[in-house]
Formats: C-alpha cells, structure tokens, sequence
C-alpha cells in the first residue's frame, strides 16, 4: 500500500502553489516596466533626429475641434532675438541647470507650504517634455512623467536641440504650434526675421497663449514684453551661447 505524503510536505507544496501567481505577476511587471523604460528612451532619443510629426497636446485641441498651424523649422532659420527673449522670459538658467531649476522649485515649495501663489518653476527642458510627450494637467502622474522626461532629455539631447523643439511645439495661440507658425500668423514674417519686439512679444503669451495674443497685446502682455525686452539685454550679455552653439 503506498505511503501518504507527509502532512509538511503536503503543507510546503501548497503554499509554493500560492507563491507562484504572486511571483509571475511580479515578472510581468518587470517585463513591463522594462518595455515602457526601453520605449520612452527610444521615443525620445528618435525625436533627437527626426521632427515631431505631431505632439498629444495637437491631437487633443483637434478633437476638439480646433485647427492646425504647425510648421517646423531649424535653429538656423529663427532669429538670435527670440531665442533670447524666451530664455530670458522662462528659463534664464537654461544653459547652467540639468533640467531642474532647484532654486526655483524650492522656492515654489515653500510658497506652497505658507499657502500662497509663487512664481513658476517650470524650466524649458520640463516645458519641452511636456509639450512633446504628454497631455495638459497638473496630476502627481503628469508631473512624475514629465520630470522623468526632462532627464531623458537632458541626457540624451544638447541644449540647442531642447530649445529648438520648444520653439517648434509650444502653443502660441488657439491652433498655433511653433514660432515660424506664429511669426507668419500675428505679424506677416518668418520667424527668421523677428525683431526683438516682436520676439518679446510671443515670448509674453507664452505661459498662457489662450487666454493672451501677441497680435492684439493687453496693457499686461506688453509690459511683461518691455520686461523681457530689459532681460534679453542680460541674457545677451551672459552669452546663452555656450550651450547653443553660438546661435543666440
């Protein structure tokens, strides 16, 4: 008559039985994290060479029903002048910070812990992440991804490829992505050939393009323009230039 496994036997085998579904839950998510870790930085390292085709911030105003004006152009072909007035307008550390504007962010901290409105801290790279690959809001899931995009792309682009694509993506207006679009939309020319009025001008819309319009400026978007117009003398003077190859 044969033996009757032992009751620890029969117990230990029971209990791996129940590890099991546990453990490959836990490869499965392994797997997928590795898939996403490997197609985020594959995604962005192809938008080091190729054009953005189209950014979920577009697909999402066209569901919308709104229109398009989208037209990439290179560094080369817009004006030194813009290039300063949107750093000195939403990143004048741009060319000395890894993404993070620490001082920044610490500072909006604490005007967050004493319950009161601190200026923004969101740098170029963190704008440039958002604009590219993710939607609009302000959830902990948005901002974890998009910090997690500001290091790929401060790992993995130069700057002048960072400032490039901001100044292709960003919204300047209801259905106008980039500065050649917006150059050609409010005042008639490339965006090769903006004066450093005009520059400052689009540079003022920029962190509310819905609501401000560089072609019919308010009494705030031109003294936030004369503002930047007195920054872009420093920006000049400090020589942004060293991380943008001699463009601006």
């Amino acid at each position: 008559m044969p033996s009757l496994p032992a009751h620890g036997a029969l117990h230990g085998s029971e209990t791996l039985a129940r590890r099991r579904p546990g453990r490959r839950w836990l490869r499965l998510a392994g797997l997928f994290l590795l898939v996403v870790l490997l197609g985020s930085t594959g995604w962005v390292a192809a938008y080091r060479v190729l054009n953005p085709p189209v950014t979920p911030l577009m697909l999402i105003r066209g569901y919308q029903g709104e229109g398009r004006d989208y037209r990439w152009v290179s560094m080369v072909d817009m004006a030194p002048t813009l290039m300063r007035a949107v750093i000195a307008s939403e990143d004048q550390k741009f060319c000395r910070h890894a993404g993070f504007d620490t001082e920044a962010l610490a500072e909006a901290w604490q005007a967050y812990r004493d319950g009161s409105r601190g200026r923004g801290a969101s740098t170029i790279t963190m704008q440039t992440a958002k604009n590219l690959f993710l939607w609009p809001g302000r959830s902990v899931v948005r901002k974890g991804l998009e910090a997690y995009f500001t290091v790929l792309l401060e790992l993995l682009w130069p700057k002048a490829r960072i400032l490039e694509a901001y100044l292709n993506v960003a919204e300047f207006g209801p259905g106008v992505y980039g500065a050649e679009a917006a150059a050609q939309r409010f005042f008639g020319k490339r965006a090769s050939a903006l004066n450093a009025a005009e520059a400052a001008r689009l540079a003022a819309v920029l962190p509310n393009p819905r609501r401000y319009s560089a072609a019919r400026p308010s009494a705030y978007v031109l003294e936030r323009s004369a503002l930047i117009r007195l920054r872009m003398a420093g920006v000049s003077a400090t020589g942004p230039g060293g991380c943008l190859g001699g463009r601006a």
